[in-house]
C-alpha cells in the first residue's frame, strides 16, 4: 500500500531543503513505496508527525512559518527532519537498524510470553513453541484502529513485563523457600531480602542491588511496552500479511494442541502466559480463603483450657531449654558433601554426652518452610498449628492459641525467657510465646565482629545464657527458647571454637572474623556453599553439646532442631523439608517418656526413623510428659 510522504520540509541543518517544493506553488505529494516493514511505519509515523505540527501551528506549511512563541513543534519537526536526512544518507544503516530493532521488539515479546517461573525449567526448548497469546494479541490488534490499537498494544506490553517481573521473583522463591511467589503476602520479604545481601555483601552492594531492581522493572516495562507498540505498527502496515500469517498460527496452534505435538518432550503449542497468570490469580484466591479458614483453625485447640497444675508434670523440676539451629536440615546428615563432617560431629558429640552423662534419641520432623522464613518453623513447632506463610502467622501471634513455651509459663513453676541473637528491633511476639524476658542482639554485651548474616557466634550467645540465666541462683526452674543463628546462609566467614574462658566479650572473635572465607567467595558456587554449610552445622552442633556437656545438670533437658532446610543451591532440588530434632537428658525417666516414639539412639536419625509434621510435636510433648488435654473449639 503506497504511503504519502514529503510535503514541504523545513531545511536541514546545512541549510538544504529536502524536495523541491516551492513555497507558492504546493505541488502532488511524492508517492514512496517503502522496501521494508519498518520504513513503512516510520513514513506513516513522519506523515501523522507532519500533521500534528501543522494543526498545532493552525498554519499550512506552504504560506507560513512557525512562530518563535512555538518552539516545541517547530524542535519536533526540525528532529523529524534530521532523523530523515540521516536516513536518506545512510539507507542500509537504517534498514539494520530498522529491522534490528523489530527483531528486538519480537525477541523481547516472545520471550516474555515464554518465560518459565523456575530456574530448572530455563531451557532452549521452552522458547521453541508457539504461543497462544501472541495469536490472540495479533488478531486483536489488527481489528482496532490507529489510537486504540497503540493504548492496546501497550498495555500489552506493561503487561508482559508485569508477568516477566512475576515469574523472576516466583524463580528466586523457588530457589531460597522452596515456594512462589505470593503477591499477597511476601512484598515484606523483599526488605528482609535487601536486609541479608547487606550483611553478606555490604551496605553498598544492597543500596545499589535495591535501586539496579527498581530501575530494572521500570525499564523491563518501558521497553516491553515499545517492544509491543512497534509490533502492533508492523501488523497494521501490512494486515493482509499479518491476516494470513496469524491465521496460519492459529491453525497450527490447533493442530499442535489436537495431536499433542512436541519438540524436546515439551509441547508446541503453549498458553504458559495465560496459565501462570491463572497460577497467581489462584494463589491469590486460596491466601483469601485460607486466611480465614486458619483463623477458625486456630481457635480450636486440644489442651487451650488446660489449667496449668495439669501442664507437663512428668517434667516439674526440671531446666527445659528449646533450641533450633538456624537451616539445620536432613541434608546436612544425608548429602554426601556435607554428611561425612557433620556425621563426624554427631557421632563424637554422642560420645563426648554419654562420658558427661547424657543420652539422647533423635527422629525426623517436617517442616512447615524451607530455605528460609525460619520464624514459620519456630511457630510451628512451638503452636501445633501449620505455620507456612506470613499471614499465618500473623493470625496465630495475634491470638492466644497455647504455645509450647507459654505452657511452662503458665503453671507458674518456670521463668521463662529467651536468647534471640538475630532479633535486632521490637518483637511484640515474645508475649506469644510466653516469654517473661528476650535477649536480643543489643542485650548480651556482644562487642566482637558480626559474621554475615549472624550478629554473633553461637558459642558466645550459649556463653551468655549461661552468664546471664543459666548459671543464676534461682528460686525456679528455667525454660529458655534459643535460636542459633551461625549456620545461617551464606555460611562464609563462619566462627571458630575458642576456650570458652576466652570467650569473653567476643573481641576474641575479631581475627577469626577478618581471616575467614567471604560471602563473594561463594555465595555463587553450589559446591563451596555445601562444604561451608557443613562446617557452620558442625560449629553449631559443636557449640551446642560443649555447652550442654559444660554447664548441663542432673536436671536440664535439651531439645534441639532444625527449623527448616537449607536453600536449594545446597540441599538440591527437589530435596524434603525434613529437620532433625533430638531430646538430650541425664535423668532416664525423661527419655523412658518418650518410648513409643521409636527415634532412633543418639544425635543422628536413622534415615527409616519416624518422620512426623512439625506441627505434630507440641501435643505429643505435652502427652508424653503428663499433659490433661482440655480443649477449647473455634
Amino acid at each position: 500500500m503506497p504511503v504519502f510522504t514529503r510535503f514541504r520540509q523545513p531545511p536541514t541543518a546545512g541549510g538544504e531543503p529536502y524536495g523541491e517544493d516551492e513555497p507558492d506553488e504546493p505541488r502532488e505529494p511524492d508517492v514512496v513505496e517503502p522496501d521494508d516493514p519498518g520504513e513503512a511505519i516510520e513514513a506513516t509515523a513522519d506523515t501523522e508527525a507532519i500533521a500534528d505540527t501543522e494543526s498545532a501551528t493552525g498554519t499550512e506549511p506552504a504560506h507560513g512559518a512557525q512562530s518563535a512563541a512555538e518552539p516545541g513543534p517547530a524542535a519536533r519537526t526540525s528532529r523529524l527532519a534530521h532523523w530523515r536526512a540521516w536516513r536518506t544518507r545512510h539507507p542500509r544503516a537504517a534498514l539494520v537498524l530498522r529491522r534490528t530493532t523489530t527483531v528486538l521488539a519480537a525477541v523481547l515479546v516472545l520471550g516474555a510470553l515464554l518465560l518459565p517461573n523456575t530456574f530448572a525449567a530455563l531451557e532452549p526448548s521452552r522458547f521453541a513453541r508457539i504461543p497462544a497469546e501472541a495469536v490472540i494479541a495479533a488478531v486483536l490488534l489488527l481489528c482496532l484502529p490507529r489510537a486504540a490499537r497503540l493504548v492496546a498494544a501497550a498495555l500489552f506490553g506493561v503487561g508482559l513485563g508485569v508477568l516477566t517481573v512475576l515469574n523472576l521473583l516466583d524463580m528466586g522463591f523457588t530457589e531460597y523457600l522452596g515456594r512462589g511467589f505470593n503477591v499477597v503476602l511476601d512484598w515484606g520479604l523483599l526488605d528482609d531480602a535487601q536486609s541479608y545481601v547487606a550483611d553478606s555483601m555490604g551496605g553498598a552492594a544492597a543500596a545499589w542491588a535495591a535501586v539496579g531492581a527498581v530501575l530494572l522493572v521500570v525499564l523491563l516495562l518501558v521497553v516491553m511496552a515499545l517492544a509491543a507498540v512497534r509490533l502492533g505498527e508492523l501488523l497494521a502496515a501490512h494486515r493482509e500479511r499479518a491476516a494470513r500469517g496469524a491465521l496460519m498460527a492459529a491453525t497450527v496452534w490447533m493442530t499442535c494442541v489436537a495431536l499433542g505435538v512436541q519438540t524436546f518432550g515439551v509441547p508446541v503449542a503453549t498458553r504458559s502466559a495465560s496459565g501462570a497468570l491463572e497460577a497467581q490469580a489462584h494463589r491469590v484466591v486460596d491466601t483469601l480463603r485460607d486466611e480465614a479458614a486458619f483463623a477458625k483453625e486456630a481457635k480450636a485447640d486440644r489442651f487451650g483450657a488446660t489449667p496449668g497444675a495439669q501442664l507437663v508434670p512428668g517434667l516439674r523440676g526440671k531446666d527445659m531449654i528449646f533450641t533450633f539451629i538456624e537451616s539445620y536440615g536432613r541434608s546436612a546428615i544425608e548429602d554426601p558433601v556435607m554428611a561425612p563432617g557433620v556425621d563426624r560431629t554427631l557421632d563424637a558429640s554422642t560420645k563426648a554426652l554419654a562420658e558427661a552423662g547424657f543420652r539422647a534419641k533423635s527422629g525426623w520432623l517436617t517442616s512447615a518452610t524451607y530455605g528460609g522464613s525460619s520464624w514459620l518453623g519456630h511457630s510451628t513447632f512451638l503452636s501445633g498449628l501449620w505455620v507456612d506463610n506470613q499471614q499465618r502467622y500473623r493470625t496465630v501471634t495475634a491470638g492466644d492459641h497455647l504455645t509450647l513455651t507459654k505452657a511452662f509459663q503458665k503453671t507458674g513453676d518456670w521463668d521463662t525467657v529467651g536468647v534471640m541473637p538475630g532479633v535486632q528491633k521490637a518483637w511484640p511476639e515474645s508475649e506469644w510465646y510466653g516469654l517473661d524476658k528476650v535477649y536480643d542482639a543489643f542485650d548480651v554485651g556482644y562487642r566482637g565482629p558480626k559474621f554475615s548474616w549472624s550478629t554473633m557466634p553461637d558459642q558466645y550467645a550459649l556463653e551468655a545464657f549461661q552468664r546471664l540465666e543459666h548459671g543464676r541462683e534461682r528460686d525456679k526452674p528455667l525454660m529458655a527458647e534459643i535460636i542459633l543463628t551461625s549456620s545461617h546462609q551464606p555460611w562464609a566467614p563462619i566462627p571458630r571454637m575458642v576456650g570458652w574462658d576466652e570467650v569473653g566479650d567476643g573481641s576474641v572473635y575479631d581475627g577469626i572474623e577478618a581471616s575467614g572465607v567471604k560471602a563473594s567467595d561463594i555465595i555463587a558456587d553450589s559446591t563451596r556453599s555445601k562444604e561451608e554449610y557443613g562446617k557452620s552445622i558442625e560449629y553449631s552442633v559443636t557449640s551446642l553439646t560443649q555447652w550442654l556437656e559444660r554447664y548441663g545438670t542432673d536436671d536440664t533437658v535439651l531439645v534441639f532442631l532444625g527449623d527448616h532446610q537449607p536453600l536449594a543451591r545446597v540441599s538440591g532440588d527437589g530435596a524434603s523439608r525434613d529437620v532433625p530434632v533430638s531430646v538430650v537428658a541425664k535423668d532416664p525417666k525423661v527419655l523412658d517418656a518418650i518410648d513409643d516414639w521409636n527415634w532412633t539412639e543418639g544425635l543422628k536419625p536413622a534415615e527409616d526413623a519416624p518422620v512426623w509434621r512439625m506441627s505434630s510435636f507440641r501435643d505429643r510433648f505435652l502427652t508424653a510428659y503428663g499433659s490433661t488435654p482440655h480443649p477449647t473449639t473455634g
